[in-house]
């Protein structure tokens, strides 16, 4: 099994904060001198994962010169472990806060799956450079306008085990792909989960995109038509730009066989800055 971690360029990697959030810190080397103008790149993860996650997407940043700070929440990869049963969203978002003291200026939040509606909640009090969403959990708000035909169940456990990646491949992830996830999987809380699903019980994030200024992306992994009125839909509460992934899964726009397609939307986006 190809381990994307290992091919990673060196880098610096810290414990920082009360909870020792395992933070990596890449920069190139002879960065262009634009680097020092720029804002940095702070990359937040998804539920289940971490920082490895964004191991395809490193090298093509910092080969732009980007300085790209990738960080854990608590009791994720290699941060210290904690008691899962008493973790929160809320505290999710006070991690993030953490990382960005550590970034010294208001970086471009790139995040994933969770990771985007953390970005979306932390964007309404927090200054930040940027908004990447890549296939972000949908707020309330768009969840209203194009509700999803099944809802999930809350989860009555204190923790989530981590999902099961069986598959041998799909349509954009190959078996070498998904080995590599099955890796470092690990489980999720269950309380910061149950926050943001939909479910007869739970009615998701509530986003004020009034409250939000900063310059937004939203790239979607696209399957059906209501995928893309989603994506579309929550472009428009942001004032955003949208670029619909047609026939791409969720976890493959960042680790799959065409995650290119997603970085170089993200690398055009970023030109302005």
């Amino acid at each position: 099994m190809r381990d994307f971690t290992k091919e990673l360029p060196d880098h610096t990697e810290k414990y920082i904060g009360k909870n020792d959030l395992f933070l990596e810190i890449f920069e190139g080397e002879n960065l262009p001198k634009a680097t020092n103008n720029r804002p940095p790149l702070l990359f937040v993860h998804g539920a289940f994962t971490g920082s490895w996650m964004w191991s395809k997407y490193i090298p093509h940043f910092i080969g732009e010169g980007w300085k790209c700070y990738v960080m854990n929440m608590r009791s994720h990869y290699k941060s210290r472990q904690l008691d899962m049963t008493k973790i929160t969203f809320e505290d999710y978002l006070e991690d993030i806060k953490v990382v960005i003291g550590e970034c010294g200026v208001p970086p471009v939040v790139i995040g994933f799956s969770m990771g985007g509606i953390l970005g979306q909640k932390l964007a309404e009090t927090v200054k930040i450079a940027g908004l990447v969403l890549i296939d972000s959990v949908i707020s309330r708000q768009i969840h209203e306008e194009v509700p999803y035909e099944q809802l999930e169940q809350l989860i009555s456990g204190i923790i989530m085990p981590a999902p099961v990646r069986e598959e041998l491949s799909t349509i954009d992830e190959s078996a070498e792909d998904i080995a590599f996830q099955r890796k470092y999987l690990a489980m999720e809380s269950s309380s910061a989960f149950n926050a943001f699903i939909y479910s007869t019980e739970s009615k998701g994030i509530s986003i004020d995109s009034d409250s939000i200024s900063s310059p937004c992306l939203v790239i979607k992994a696209v399957n059906c038509e209501d995928d893309d009125r989603r994506g579309r839909v929550s472009a428009e509460h942001l004032r955003a730009e949208y670029k619909g992934l047609w026939n791409t899964t969720h976890t493959g726009v960042l680790i799959g066989q065409r995650y290119m397609e997603s970085v170089d939307t993200v690398m055009d986006w970023l030109k302005r800055f």
